[in-house]
């Protein structure tokens, strides 16, 4: 059996991979730790004015601040576990477990922003509110705020050009599709914040303007909703990679197409692929050979299928191959040992 591979065409990165060289996470890491080190920074300075003012907002804003940070450790410690090695209880690796991680952020994100600023909103509506002290201290601070979220957000916004660009692709699309679920969460929770403190801003003044707290309480339930959109949405991504995501077909028609190409191969019976983590694909196939061919020959024609769809997709981390009699076409009888391989549909 000739040992010559053809030629898989230029590789391909999906979005649903990641860019090349995103697998160490580094990029994700120093964006979680400047998200992080601004929230700090603006929990302190919204805890020092809701103690020098008497403002119990303030102080219930600074508790916001503080949950946020909780989220991006969270964030960190998915990064950090997530990168271990694979070992004989994780055969996988830990990759996954960067969306345990970064789900438990989402409901930190749902439970200490957006519940807290409901209540807060109903409770100033109703009139159980405290009349704040100090607004001229508050709106100080709101402005270091917005001026630590924009560092945050223009690091963010930086990383994900790069990305998206490496990929060829939008940036809306790069934040919906791709697997660095960190990325998605500082970019999101840094643009509600900025919407969040404009909201605050704006409430604040219009309360002012007209002696009526509802502006408040107003604000207060709209920074909520935005919170929970913004919580669903990180839950909902991080629980369908969490759950296992494939290859858009794009990429898994890429995958047959190399492993057709190869002049050993007579048919791939089915595939499917699995998303673990950035740059950790695995690629599992059911694929008959050309026969009469010894075992030596499929262990040859194994080894070379999986340098094709490496090349082909270079993402691709595992490669699993199952030699399996091929299925006949429509309205042909199954040959002997045919049609007997199991479920899934001939690629």
């Amino acid at each position: 059996m000739p040992n010559t591979s053809p030629a898989a065409g230029p590789a391909v990165h999906p979005v649903e991979a990641g860019p090349p060289g995103t697998g160490d996470s580094s990029g994700s890491t120093v964006t979680v730790i400047v998200a992080g080190l601004c929230n700090l920074g603006i929990s302190i300075a919204k805890a020092a004015a809701g103690l020098i003012g008497g403002s119990g907002a303030m102080l219930s804003e600074a508790a916001h601040s503080l949950a946020d940070t909780v989220t991006e450790v969270l964030l960190w410690l998915s990064l950090r576990r997530s990168t271990r090695p694979a070992d004989d209880t994780h055969p996988f690796g830990h990759g996954r477990e960067r969306y345990v991680w970064a789900l438990l952020a989402s409901f930190a994100t749902f439970v200490g922003g957006a519940v807290f600023s409901v209540n807060d909103g109903v409770r100033t509506l109703t009139g159980g509110g405290k009349e704040p002290g100090g607004q001229a201290l508050s709106y100080l601070v709101l402005g270091v705020a917005f001026v630590l979220e924009s560092v945050s957000l223009a690091r963010t916004v930086r990383q994900v050009r790069g990305e998206a660009g490496q990929l060829g692709v939008s940036r809306r699309r790069y934040l919906r599709l791709t697997p660095d679920t960190a990325v998605r969460a500082v970019y999101l929770e840094d643009v509600a914040a900025l919407i969040g403190l404009l909201l605050a801003f704006g409430g604040l003044l219009c309360s002012r303007l007209t002696g009526s707290e509802v502006w408040d309480g107003c604000a207060s339930l709209l920074i909520g909703a935005l919170l929970a959109r913004v919580a669903v949405v990180l839950a909902r991504a991080n629980g369908s990679l969490l759950i296992g995501r494939a290859l858009p077909q794009s990429a898994e028609d890429r995958i047959a197409g190399a492993l057709r190409e190869l002049p050993q191969v007579r048919q791939v019976v089915d595939l499917v692929t699995l998303v673990h983590g950035p740059q950790d694909i695995l690629v599992a196939a059911k694929v008959a050979f050309e026969s009469p061919a010894t075992a030596h020959d499929v262990e040859l024609a194994c080894e070379q299928a999986e340098r094709v769809i490496r090349a082909a997709l270079p993402a691709v981390s595992r490669v699993y191959l199952d030699p399996t009699p091929g299925r006949p076409a429509a309205g042909q009888d199954p040959g002997p040992g045919e049609g007997e391989s199991g479920s899934g549909s001939v690629i």
